[in-house]
């Protein structure tokens, strides 16, 4: 009966660090939000969702669904500047777009690619936990807060 209990209360708080861990990550995303913010001189607005986002054009009066699809150009980096992803990697080709089914996509783009109409750009700031989170992504540790720069170039169902 002893190692029940003793096994219960291991279980129990093993449990309860876990729900720490994503409270406290939760935290150290922001704080390195915040300080990417502070550092690069932006104004940028927080939606509830933890997400932060800038508005350099909004673009149309229109905005997109989950159920659309969007074309968009973007470049991906980490909170260093190195950049992971983009329509333009290679610096060869600046027009290029792609399209994406929006509710297709990690949580912080069908969140902050809404913000804006079509012609609208600006920064997406993405906690780890609206991004890939513990998982990683290739060119991104687990736990990465990512920044998007995004034009939001068309949508359509």
């Amino acid at each position: 009966m002893k190692q029940f209990f003793l096994l219960l209360g291991v279980v129990s708080l093993t449990i309860l660090s876990c729900g720490d861990d994503i409270v406290n990550q939760a935290d150290v995303d922001r704080g390195i939000i915040l300080d990417y913010i502070e550092a690069n001189n932006l104004n940028a607005i927080e939606d509830p969702s933890g997400l932060f986002y800038t508005i350099d054009v909004a673009g149309a009066a229109d905005k997109p669904t989950l159920s659309d699809s969007v074309k968009v150009k973007y470049k991906g980096m980490r909170t260093d500047g190195f950049v992971f992803d983009g329509t333009n990697i290679d610096g060869t080709t600046p027009d290029k777009t792609v399209t994406f089914l929006l509710d297709n996509l990690i949580t912080g783009w069908e969140i902050g690619i809404p913000k804006y109409g079509v012609g609208g750009s600006g920064l997406l700031l993405i906690p780890s936990g609206l991004g890939y989170g513990s998982n990683g992504f290739p060119g991104l540790p687990a736990n990465s807060v990512l920044i998007f720069e995004m034009e939001l170039v068309d949508f359509f169902q």
